[in-house]
């Protein structure tokens, strides 16, 4: 079977979030199967675009409205991901750092889901399944169906992958002209309440529709950002699948980017060395618990509530707990923890930014990873935790639900709490303490369960690829 996959995102050419991470992994697994699976992005001016070898293998020109684009395609050379990767480059649009947060990001990824299709279209042959994720890639469900150049594309077969719900690619009627020619009794389906929305009309169009968890499914059918009754009404084509994580890159036997590798049988001692350089690097004791963050510091991941919950459990728990976070977003955020770190300076440190070799430091030196996300569609680090023996503390919502156990539930090992509030937060943080770090055989114990707990992408992949099966 030959699967493409087309994503703005993609490990470690270009990485936002969790998309680029599945779209990482993903392929490469579903290669191991025997199948064949690609991946298409955009050509971003990223390192990992000028570190490596490449091969021309496209060129064309399409419309987007009134304007004529010139685009090019070229292929990674050795195939060093574990799939073929190819990068789309159309100067002017894609030709910049980085992904998002341009104004003419709706021209941007428009052009590049008609370069895409224009490309296809120009095959000698069709893939047997075309994979699209969020809502960057959104629109090309309808443009193989009712655009008249790609119309001989609408027999394959297509699934929507849905990271988050909570963007989806508005964009106005004026704008309605970029899309190419199509059927123009099927333009209700681009539109959702008077504007052009590219995740509903994927929804609608899709012959398939996937989350990246089976509770962020649920959910979306009454938090889904005005997409509600959608949801609700396409149930029957919708499913979960849960991400996996990447178990050659996520190992703490081989990872090179921690201070001591170790495996379930020596966790105790290649933790303790982690952690006492973690702590070293950012001045804090390393016979406290460490309680981390890693993510982005937006409203969705409940980052907010941060500064007052750190606050609170370091003068609730007697000055008996560290944190450190990492991460960047919200300015205002930002600022408010950076005041936390000046006030409790020894009990709070912060890294504002990213860094993905301190954040797999962070998993490997850690004793507890902190989740209090408000919206958390699968959720990929508390598996990372769990793979290096790191207790996550996560809110009971999305993809958290479905791969967390309460310690107070039938063999639980992480900790659970239902609101992303400051107490809840701070309760847990003392539930961790008490149930985990003062309890040392039972803290060991628990981290080698989490570690043999099996979160790779090998049953995940083969539920995508039972799933493609079921579109003939």
């Amino acid at each position: 079977m030959e699967i493409i996959h087309i994503s703005a995102e993609c490990y470690p050419v270009a990485k936002a979030g969790g998309l680029g991470d599945v779209v990482g992994a993903l392929p490469k697994y579903q290669n191991k199967l025997g199948h064949v699976a690609k991946v298409v992005m955009p050509m971003y001016r990223t390192k990992f675009l000028y570190s490596n070898e490449w091969e021309l293998v496209h060129e064309g020109g399409q419309y987007l409205g009134l304007k004529w684009f010139h685009y090019s395609v070229i292929k990674e050379k050795t195939n060093k991901l574990g799939f073929d990767l190819f990068l789309v480059d159309i100067n002017g649009l894609l030709d910049r750092e980085k992904i998002y947060g341009y104004d003419d990001d709706s021209e941007r990824f428009t052009a590049f889901q008609i370069a895409v299709c224009d490309w296809l279209s120009k095959w000698q042959h069709l893939p047997d399944v075309i994979h699209v994720h969020d809502h960057q890639a959104g629109l090309i469900p309808f443009m193989i169906k009712y655009c008249y150049a790609f119309a001989h594309l609408g027999q394959i077969p297509t699934l929507f992958t849905i990271h988050n719900g909570q963007y989806q690619g508005w964009m106005g009627w004026d704008r309605s002209h970029y899309i190419p020619a199509y059927d123009s009794w099927k333009w209700g389906l681009l539109d959702w309440k008077n504007n052009i929305n590219p995740m509903a009309c994927a929804v609608r169009c899709a012959w398939k529709v996937n989350t990246v968890s089976q509770s962020y499914m649920e959910e979306l059918r009454y938090n889904a950002n005005g997409l509600e009754d959608l949801f609700e009404y396409e149930k029957g084509k919708c499913t979960g699948i849960l991400n996996g994580i990447d178990t050659e890159v996520w190992d703490p036997a081989t990872d090179e980017y921690i201070a001591k590798n170790y495996s379930v049988e020596t966790v105790e001692k290649g933790k303790r060395k982690n952690k006492k350089e973690l702590c070293k690097q950012f001045n804090l004791d390393p016979e406290k618990p460490l309680f981390t963050f890693v993510g982005r510091l937006v409203g969705e991941k409940a980052a907010d509530i941060l500064p007052d919950a750190i606050s609170s459990s370091v003068y609730q728990h007697h000055g008996n707990c560290n944190f450190l976070i990492l991460g960047s977003g919200e300015p205002v955020v930002e600022t408010q923890l950076e005041i936390v770190k000046q006030q409790l300076s020894g009990y709070v440190s912060t890294f504002i930014g990213y860094s993905e070799s301190l954040s797999h430091l962070i998993y490997a030196g850690a004793d507890f990873l902190l989740m209090p996300s408000r919206i958390e569609p699968c959720g990929l680090n508390q598996m990372y935790a769990l793979r290096y023996g790191t207790v996550p503390i996560v809110r009971n919502v999305g993809g958290l639900r479905d791969t967390v156990v309460d310690f107070g539930d039938w063999q639980g090992f992480g900790i659970r709490f239902n609101e992303a509030s400051v107490w809840d937060v701070t309760y847990s943080v003392g539930r961790a303490i008490d149930l985990y770090y003062n309890r040392k055989d039972r803290f060991h114990e628990i981290r080698e369960f989490m570690m043999n707990i099996d979160h790779s992408w090998d049953s995940s992949a083969q539920q995508y690829i039972s799933l493609y099966q079921s579109l003939k």
